[in-house]
């Protein structure tokens, strides 16, 4: 359960950027939607929130500055005001007095129902304060209205809020009064039971239908209260009620389209992407030179070293979405947060794809033709002659072997009289290890990535082996792109990203012929 309880601020002060004010009272009663509410001593705890405008989690304004007891009887609090517009226009209307109001927003942990009705709340913990303009019932006083001329003027009431020194590491925050502005006038308290929307998610219902909230409603209305007994009317008739069974919105998202992993990228090398240029090059040596068992006084043998320049080129990756202002600015955060995500998923599909056709385009296919899925024995075979093909080629050895979709779940069946050869608990002579559960594993001495993007059905190339130093992704960083249009007022997003892979040696891979 939330409720909010608006109070009058006391003090704002736009050189400092602060805003100062009691923003709860304990032991003082007030009526709230669901009947009278009263905070106990000690039910809230002073806690470093943000300040929020009209308790819209969306459009914080500020943090807290300090927060203290006032005795037993309430909690004062100041607020450090954001250097932006809203927090300049928040200042500016609370000096006014536009928008001075103070709201905490409150998650009740532990409360009590008393004889006449009233919610006593026990325990709670602040979640969140707001800066509002329409407070509803009158309880305290603003102490002042800070403004920024005069450094010297004293407010007419110190004694009962008067702003502090706070200071912060190399920051001292100091609220300047001005006794010719400052007035002394009514401040507001009042809870209610929160139902708007919150950050795009619904807060707590005006009504919390629960069985014990219902069973304790139902005693109270045999004993003759009234207020009780309207709830369980309301809880009764809930089906024809609109709005009394709220439909909760989860902030957990379901997505199993889109996720992150790029396996032929892992598969190889990695490098840095060169600060400028669509291109560059690399030395690569052609011609090694040689030395030869040599008889006395026979001349040296002599082959010169030969090099060449490989030529990379760099390629951009890119993707926009369109979207409407209001979708932006009327939604949750998780909005944006959940796109951008997205966005940097499909980048890393497109790049890891682009890297898989340059693997199947430049590696040497096997000699032998193999079935489709391949028994154990043909397994073994396949890896023994691309290790050695690997070899020949590079002078180094095969480490990884990139598996298509079809060919990780093929090597997971393969079994011995019934018996898994990979994927046994603890195996006997076992050629490697695999887990239905890891996309990543081990096969004849090989490191496995399954990659879904590998080719698949008929086509070659759903099983690679590599010498992760013959292929090298070099990759730079990741940027974003808005741009609004005033013609329909939409926006768009892009993302994009400058990535290069170089065939180092065509013949570092290896891959199988169907």
């Amino acid at each position: 359960m939330k409720i909010t309880t608006p109070f009058t601020i006391t003090a704002a002060d736009s050189d400092s950027r602060t805003i100062t004010g009691r923003i709860v009272a304990f032991d003082e009663p007030a009526n709230a939607s669901t009947g009278k509410v009263v905070f106990a001593k000690g039910s809230i705890e002073p806690k470093n929130v943000f300040l929020n405008l009209e308790h819209d989690r969306a459009r914080r304004i500020g943090k807290t500055l300090s927060m203290e007891m006032d005795g037993d009887k309430a909690i004062n609090a100041s607020f450090k005001i954001a250097q932006t517009t809203s927090g300049s226009d928040a200042l500016v209307e609370a000096i006014e007095g536009l928008r001075d109001g103070f709201s905490i927003e409150l998650a009740v942990n532990e409360y009590e129902t008393l004889k006449d009705g009233t919610m006593k709340v026990l325990s709670g913990e602040l979640t969140g304060v707001a800066l509002v303009s329409e407070p509803a019932v009158r309880s305290a006083r603003v102490a002042e209205v800070a403004a920024t001329e005069d450094e010297n003027s004293e407010s007419k009431d110190d004694a009962e809020a008067t702003p502090s020194t706070e200071e912060k590491g190399d920051e001292v925050e100091d609220t300047v009064k001005d006794a010719s502005t400052a007035e002394t006038v009514e401040a507001t308290q009042s809870i209610t039971a929160s139902s708007r929307p919150v950050g795009g998610f619904t807060a707590t219902p005006r009504i919390e239908v629960t069985a014990a909230k219902y069973l304790e409603n139902k005693i109270q209305a045999a004993m003759g209260s009234e207020e009780a007994r309207l709830y369980v009317l309301a809880a009764d008739n809930t089906t024809d009620n609109a709005g009394l069974v709220p439909t909760r919105q989860l902030s957990e998202i379901i997505n199993g389209v889109s996720n992150g992993t790029r396996p032929s990228i892992d598969a190889i090398s990695r490098g840095a992407l060169p600060d400028a240029g669509m291109t560059f090059e690399i030395p690569r040596i052609t011609v090694a030179p040689t030395v030869a068992v040599a008889n006395e006084d026979a001349i040296f043998s002599d082959t010169d070293q030969n090099s060449q320049f490989l030529s990379v080129d760099v390629k951009k990756f890119a993707g926009q979405q369109k979207f409407s202002v209001e979708l932006l600015t009327r939604t949750s955060p998780l909005f944006y947060n959940e796109l951008l995500a997205n966005m940097s998923k499909a980048m890393a599909k497109a790049q890891n794809a682009y890297v898989n056709g340059l693997l199947v385009a430049n590696a040497t296919v096997d000699g032998t033709t193999l079935a489709a899925l391949p028994t154990a024995a043909e397994l073994l075979a396949y890896v023994s002659r691309g290790a050695a093909s690997v070899y020949s080629n590079t002078q180094d050895f095969a480490r990884n072997i990139v598996m298509g979709s079809s060919q990780w779940a093929n090597t997971m069946a393969l079994n011995d009289n019934g018996r898994p050869i990979y994927i046994a608990a603890q195996p006997m002579n076992a050629g490697g290890a695999l887990r239905p559960d890891s996309l990543r594993g081990n096969v004849g001495g090989l490191d496995l990535y399954a990659d879904f993007s590998a080719p698949g059905g008929s086509d070659d190339g759903s099983m690679i082996i590599v010498n992760p130093n013959s292929y090298t992704w070099y990759e730079g960083s990741q940027y974003q792109l808005r741009a609004e249009s005033t013609a329909d007022g939409s926006i768009t997003i892009g993302i994009y990203s400058f990535g290069a892979c170089a065939v180092k040696l065509a013949g570092g891979a290896f891959r199988n012929n169907k």
